[in-house]
């Protein structure tokens, strides 16, 4: 997670300015130095305001020697290389995060070319780590989306296996992994979608998630993975932001995931559907999304070609940039997002003394008089910015009233 550059403007919407890059490296070294970073300041404000500092390291390591053994080295090795202390330990372990929550689309499609997993991001374009990782580690190659500095939030390895994930929508939370780091060990140990969906099964989440799979043999599958429930395999090629249903009312609204859900199931099952086609539909509205004032617009859009090897991120503005995770390279891209405020709303407190359009701009110029730096600005409002509450308190978005509940539902 990081801070775009954004600033308020007199006449305009204030607006983000990210900065896309690629790295590749075959052991943790150089570039997995960068990528702490540039991410750990923001992370490490969010872990430790909710209670992730207290994590027993102890407890961590067992969670990872139990469930993921093949990368308890990798872990050591990884903090080894930052030189970091045991909060960035406490949190590469990812095991018993805070609530963490991302909203995406995501689809496959299998054509002359092999399958396709194509993908939205959607948040606040000023939570992302905007990086592309190619790496090595353990021996295979994965190359993805970075998301909490050693997890990724899609991305494919050397076999032809590429996955995804989106939120889940549900708020139950119980003891497992943080999504980033089981996307990190599928990559890292999977070589096809049945090896794939076997992990998802004996690993442990904290919280609920969809993963779309697919492989070079063109096989798919969507695996929904719960905190309180069995893991369920779904035969559909799709998945937004509900598992069996919508069962977060108010967050089901907000992120219209049963729009888009019917969008691309109208689309999957019309045989005229192509890739063109599909890409196409990625990038406009109901998949594509510039609500990043709510904090759900599309930061990204990426495509996976598991028999080429091929990797394109695609952005609104028409930039497109292709990678071959046989021969990566690296680049930058500088992408500015727009849509009237790239924020949400700020505490409803905040909103409550100050119900007049023009909170917008004081509240973001107030945030940098605060601050000493863009690294202590990182992401000091996660939860206020993306959905109007505090870890300790979802009441906001949760109906609590027989009334809200009606409204709601």
């Amino acid at each position: 997670m990081v801070l775009g550059n954004d600033a308020p403007h007199a006449d305009g919407p204030a607006q983000t300015q990210l900065t896309f890059r690629s790295l590749t490296e075959d052991a943790p070294g150089k570039a997995w130095r960068r990528v702490v970073a540039h991410g750990w300041p923001g992370w490490r404000e969010w872990f430790t305001e909710r209670g992730g500092g207290e994590l027993s390291l102890t407890d961590a390591r067992r969670a990872l020697r139990r469930h993921m053994p093949e990368i308890e080295t990798l872990w050591d090795d990884l903090v080894n290389t930052a030189d970091a202390g045991n909060t960035l330990r406490r949190f590469l372990s990812f095991w018993c995060p805070p609530r963490y929550l991302v909203n995406c689309s995501q689809a496959v499609l299998v054509d002359d070319d092999g399958p396709l997993l194509i993908r939205n991001y959607d948040l606040d374009p000023a939570l992302n780590e905007a990086t592309m990782l190619t790496t090595n580690w353990r021996g295979t190659r994965v190359i993805g989306m970075v998301e909490a500095m050693s997890g990724l939030a899609d991305g494919m390895n050397e076999h032809g296996l590429a996955a995804s994930l989106t939120f889940g929508g549900r708020i139950e939370v119980g003891k497992g992994f943080g999504i980033p780091l089981i996307m990190r060990y599928v990559l890292q140990m999977c070589r096809d979608v049945t090896d794939a969906v076997e992990v998802l099964r004996a690993v442990p989440s904290h919280m609920s998630y969809n993963i779309t799979l697919a492989d070079a043999s063109g096989k798919w599958a969507t695996v929904f993975i719960t905190p309180d429930r069995p893991t369920m395999v779904q035969e559909q090629p799709w998945a937004t932001n509900h598992q069996i249903g919508v069962e977060w009312p108010r967050h089901g609204r907000i992120s219209n995931t049963l729009g888009r859900a019917e969008h691309l199931e109208r689309l999957l099952t019309d045989p005229a559907t192509n890739a063109t086609r599909l890409n196409r539909e990625f990038l406009q509205s109901p998949i594509f999304s510039t609500n990043y004032r709510q904090g759900f617009g599309t930061v990204y859009t990426a495509a996976y070609r598991p028999t080429q090897g091929r990797v394109r991120l695609s952005w609104h503005d028409g930039t497109s940039q292709d990678w071959n995770i046989a021969k990566p390279v690296t680049r930058e891209q500088s992408i500015a997002y727009s849509d009237g405020g790239s924020y949400a709303l700020p505490s409803p407190n905040y909103i409550a003394h100050d119900p007049h359009p023009a909170w917008f701009g004081r509240f973001i110029a107030e945030t940098h008089a605060t601050n000493k730096g863009p690294e202590q600005a990182r992401l000091a409002a996660f939860w206020r910015r993306n959905h109007y509450g505090t870890e300790g308190d979802w009441s906001n978005l949760v109906p609590v009233t027989t009334k809200t509940t009606q409204e709601d539902h």
